[in-house]
């Protein structure tokens, strides 16, 4: 199995629990304190990460595109992050999560229009199954 697939199953995993702590956090709190104290532990990881990672940080191969496009991947973090806690202080752990994960099918779409990515059909039914997951758990 290919590292980045490994690494990406990981992240699902860390990403469920995720959830379901973040929103046991916000007992007693707003959305955005709790999102606040989350995102200061996370650049704190973030950062010994970095310091113990055995790669290399070369930041004189940084160039401004690179600051562009970070940055602009950081205020759309952000704004996930802020209307996902916000959503996930008043919703249900399981719904708001499958509705995040639309994100998916949007991330295909960009990717398909911006980065000239192939939509395979193996990639369309997914995320139309995708879709109907998303209608069939937020229908009450």
């Amino acid at each position: 199995m290919k590292h980045w697939v490994i690494y990406a199953i990981i992240s699902a995993c860390f990403a469920g629990f995720t959830s379901v702590i973040a929103k046991q956090g916000l007992v007693g709190i707003s959305a955005e304190l709790g999102l606040m104290i989350r995102t200061l532990f996370v650049c704190g990881f973030i950062l010994v990460f970095a310091f113990f990672s055995s790669t290399s940080m070369d930041f004189k191969a940084l160039q401004k595109v690179n600051y562009i496009w970070l940055g602009l991947s950081a205020l759309t973090t952000a704004g996930s992050w802020i209307f996902y806690y916000k959503a996930l202080k008043l919703g249900d752990v399981a719904t708001v999560a499958l509705i995040d994960k639309g994100s998916v099918v949007i991330a295909i779409l960009l990717a398909w229009w911006l980065l000239k990515e192939a939509i395979t059909w193996r990639i369309a039914c997914g995320s139309l199954l995708i879709l109907a997951g998303i209608v069939v758990i937020s229908k009450k």
